[in-house]
């Protein structure tokens, strides 16, 4: 049986769809979570020259990757709001950018208590590092110009250009370690040749960013909700839904 897709794209279908979708995204997400951490923290081996520091790496590589990803699958529903003027898209965009934004932190963060005991520094302006903290700058522009103007579509239009000229960034974050002499090291996971880590690394690795992005889809689809319910206050179907909840 085909499924439309293209009815989806209203917010009055959206809607309940969305709300079907969040338990599952949330149990997924703690799941493995739970399941990354532990093999991360107790199964993977300790590290020959980082000793145990290295664990942080399981929040902070898939942090950084999430960080990188999420600006992406945000811009370019920022840009199909643009091109196609769909409220949905801008909604979805709007959704992602604060926990887009958490994880950038986050990666920051990370990395700041890993570089101390690796380079003996908690901040060195490195490539890969300016880098992303302009992408945590992007990110809270974003948010930012948003929330600075009244109309929805014009808040949508602003927006979307500057998630579009932010996408710069992303390829600069990825590359600035072959682009550039840095500190930070180069990639242990290529799609070009086998990975350089222990399998239970791995695991770790790929648990734990699993977990981050059903987490994100959990969390943007709650916030979609809510923007739905304030751009759509006025709409019979709003009043229906809410009814039908008592």
């Amino acid at each position: 049986m085909a499924i439309n897709w293209f009815k989806y794209s209203s917010p009055a279908s959206f809607y309940p769809l969305a709300g079907r979708m969040i338990p599952w995204a949330m149990a997924v997400g703690v799941l493995t979570g739970v399941a990354g951490l532990y093999v991360g923290f107790f199964v993977a081996p300790t590290d020959y020259q980082q000793g145990e520091s290295y664990r942080i790496m399981f929040i902070h590589v898939p942090a950084a990757w999430m960080s990188m990803f999420t600006y992406i699958v945000m811009a370019v529903w920022a840009v199909a709001g643009l091109i196609w003027n769909t409220r949905l898209s801008s909604m979805m965009a709007t959704a992602l950018a604060p926990t887009g934004a958490m994880f950038t932190f986050i990666a920051l963060w990370t990395g700041a208590l890993w570089g101390k005991p690796t380079w003996g520094t908690y901040w060195v302006w490195d490539a890969r590092l300016t880098s992303e903290l302009i992408l945590l700058f992007l990110y809270i522009g974003f948010i930012a110009l948003q929330a600075s103007i009244d109309d929805p579509r014009r808040a949508a239009r602003a927006g979307g250009l500057l998630a579009l000229v932010g996408l710069v960034n992303v390829p600069i974050i990825y590359w600035s370690v072959k682009w550039w002499n840095t500190l930070h090291q180069g990639a242990s996971i290529s799609f070009a040749k086998a990975p350089t880590m222990a399998a239970e690394m791995l695991l770790a690795l790929l648990l734990v960013t699993l977990a981050f992005w059903a987490y994100t889809i959990a969390v943007a689809l709650m916030r979609v909700r809510c923007e739905i319910l304030e751009s759509e206050r006025q709409s019979s179907w709003i009043y229906e839904t809410v009814e039908g909840l008592r």
